[in-house]
């Protein structure tokens, strides 16, 4: 499982580009003999069950995330971007006492009592011995894996709180990958553009292990920029661009792209926070490209639902995959069942209790419905609904409406306690570059749009810029301490 797909694809056709990242161009041959010789090399530096990689995304990381499979450790990938105390509690939770990672992000991990395997150092010694022993790299012994042994131990992205361990099993990822191929019709011949991070439970599924078992070339981006992502998809004919809406969003302020820098797409596929109506629609008229939104979560390996060529209802997040099972409970929370459903949060029995049912099924904290279809809808979470004098109020509704206006760049919606109704609803919005947002004409043109009065901001904030996660989400829990104060 997971691994022998990449020495498959060695044997096959190793001769093929595998990758191009910012160091350059890496055959398949080439990347199943550094994860090789890398399995070899931390089994030689650590006895513990797990192996943390913190590296941006490259063949670096591909070849750390199959060589540490192939020495049968279990795979810890470290957001590079998350805060020191996050960072302590991701090793310390973990238990990892190895990294393996390169300069200048091992300077974060330096006096931690961590092992350090710098990759950059090991490539140099590397090269020579990759080139000697090419034929014994590519036949390893690959460790007798069950389904239900713990692969990855993917942390969230810590939006509220600190970072939860999220057990995401052999099984649940090769389920996840196979139903995800099968429904979205991928192919060999596709070339993927991988500008969500590796260390995101996106980036890692959909523009890794996805296409290396399709035996497709990947073009990794370390860090994305707008502008080199047009140019890459028009150089190298990229077929799957896989993007959250910030990203997209900053793409469709370029001056320069056409619609014909955007031919070779086959789908460009959104996903990891809701995509803006006015967003997709901008992307349609602009470059002629339909823009599919999907649906996961990290707890669920993580696709679940996705709109495609083949089958696409805009304003959804489209049709489940083959084997998931979606149940809409009472107060139309989203529950999931299927094999791609995490083994458990790490260490954490009450928290896996409250998200697990007896028979199976992962309560997401997602509102939504089906429509008669099949089509799933995400129409908020269920932590972010605002109750204003027993009215509900779905922030993702009145974020909508403050997007349309030609000012506004980013909106988030919040509810801040208030002692007469509870709640009251109150936004914060960004302007877009050369424009001023009025706070009054902004909630006349709310009135316009029909919004009821007790859906209408109280309060508007304009910021000049807002609080991201590292994949781009805005992170409302933040906007919501800054309004929330004790009622009297």
């Amino acid at each position: 499982m997971l691994v022998e797909a990449l020495f498959q694809q060695a044997s096959q056709q190793g001769g093929e580009i595998a990758i191009r990242d910012d160091v350059g161009e890496h055959t398949y041959t080439r990347v199943a003999a550094m994860a090789s010789a890398l399995g070899r090399h931390i089994n030689s530096k650590t006895g513990k069950p797990a192996v943390g990689i913190m590296l941006p995304s490259g063949v670096g990381f591909v070849a750390s995330f199959y060589g540490t499979l192939l020495a049968g450790k279990s795979v810890v990938p470290i957001n590079f971007l998350l805060g020191d105390r996050e960072l302590a509690h991701v090793i310390g939770d973990s238990g990892i006492d190895t990294v393996i990672t390169a300069p200048p992000l091992a300077a974060r991990l330096e006096g931690k009592g961590l092992h350090l395997i710098d990759l950059q150092a090991l490539a140099k010694s590397f090269s020579g011995m990759l080139a000697i022993k090419a034929a014994e790299w590519m036949k390893p012994a690959i460790p007798q894996v069950s389904p239900n042994d713990m692969a990855v131990l993917m942390y969230t992205s810590g939006t509220s709180g600190l970072p939860k361990g999220v057990v995401l099993t052999y099984g649940n990822l090769q389920s996840d990958v196979d139903a995800s191929i099968e429904h979205a019709q991928l192919q060999h011949k596709h070339v993927f553009l991988g500008v969500i991070p590796l260390f995101h439970a996106f980036g890692m599924t959909a523009m890794m292990i996805a296409p290396i078992q399709l035996g497709a070339s990947i073009i990794y981006m370390a860090r994305f920029n707008a502008t080199a992502a047009v140019k890459a998809v028009k150089d190298h004919k990229v077929s799957l661009l896989f993007a959250v809406p910030s990203m997209l969003n900053a793409i469709i302020h370029l001056k320069g792209p056409a619609a014909e820098d955007f031919a070779s797409i086959y789908a460009l596929i959104s996903g990891g926070e809701p995509l803006p109506v006015t967003l997709r629609e901008a992307f349609l008229q602009r470059f002629g490209v339909p823009v599919y939104e999907g649906y996961g979560l990290t707890e669920t390996s993580p696709v679940i639902s996705l709109n495609t060529p083949q089958r696409n209802r805009p304003g959804s997040v489209g049709l489940p995959l083959p084997n998931v099972n979606v149940k809409i409970a009472e107060d139309g929370e989203v529950w999931l069942k299927g094999p791609m459903i995490m083994r458990e949060y790490y260490q954490l029995p009450d928290e896996t209790a409250a998200a697990l049912t007896a028979d199976g099924f992962f309560k997401t904290g997602d509102l939504g419905r089906l429509d008669d279809d099949g089509f799933l809808y995400i129409t908020g979470r269920k932590k972010d609904l605002i109750i204003v004098a027993g009215e509900k109020a779905l922030p993702r509704e009145i974020e909508d409406i403050l997007l349309q206006h030609p000012a506004v760049a980013e909106a988030a919606v919040v509810g801040k306690k208030d002692a007469g109704r509870g709640e009251v609803v109150v936004a914060f919005v960004t302007a877009r570059p050369g424009q001023s947002v009025d706070v009054q004409g902004l909630r006349e043109f709310c009135r316009e749009k029909a919004l009821p009065q007790w859906k209408i901001p109280r309060e508007i904030f304009v910021e000049s810029e807002m609080p991201h996660s590292p994949t781009g989400k805005i992170l409302k829990r933040v906007l919501g301490e800054r309004v929330n104060t004790p009622v009297a």
